[in-house]
């Protein structure tokens, strides 16, 4: 899986948790996973389709790529955490997220698509994580790059990669306008 945004290196799952988990800061995953559809609709709003589709960095995802590649997660952390709820350490695998990106042209996709795509697998998804047990959030899978990862970390993970990939989004937003 190459990184998305420098730094965040999965080839070393401890750094890239961490990282996540500092993004965090104690704050509530759920309550971050829910206010992460609405943040993007701000940022869709605000911005030209043009902007939203620039790129700020060769070789970097543009936001409408960016907020493709979180729909693109919401749906696969959607999947492993019915599969971790519904089965006994199952396998968790990786994806390549930019084949994914490519692969289905999300720059060329109407950013407001995008995000309500994203807002409706995001409701869907909390309506689980809200009803997981204590119990429930000690199930764990194996993910083939980063190891045993329970519920309790895959929320927070989750919530991590939100606001880094907001962050990132508002530097390369910031980015483009500053040349315009």
């Amino acid at each position: 899986m190459t990184p998305a945004q420098p730094g965040l290196e999965v080839s070393a799952p401890r750094t890239y948790r961490e990282k996540l988990f500092n993004l965090l800061a104690g704050r509530d995953p759920i309550e971050v996973l829910a206010q992460t559809a609405s943040t993007l609709a701000d940022i869709v709003a605000r911005h030209p389709v043009e902007v939203l589709r620039g790129r700020a960095i060769p070789g970097k995802w543009t936001p409408n790529e960016i907020i493709g590649h979180l729909t693109d997660s919401e749906w696969v952390y959607g999947y492993r955490l019915r599969l971790i709820l519904c089965e006994d350490e199952p396998a968790i695998l990786g994806f390549r997220q930019d084949a994914w990106v490519a692969s289905q042209r999300h720059n060329e996709r109407e950013p407001s698509e995008l995000v309500e795509m994203f807002r409706t697998l995001r409701l869907l998804n909390l309506s689980v994580w809200r009803r997981i047990s204590p119990q429930d959030f000690e199930r764990s899978g194996q993910h083939n790059e980063r190891g045993a990862e329970s519920l309790a970390v895959m929320v927070r993970l989750l919530a991590g990669h939100d606001l880094s990939h907001l962050h990132q989004i508002s530097r390369y937003m910031h980015a483009l306008e500053s040349r315009g």
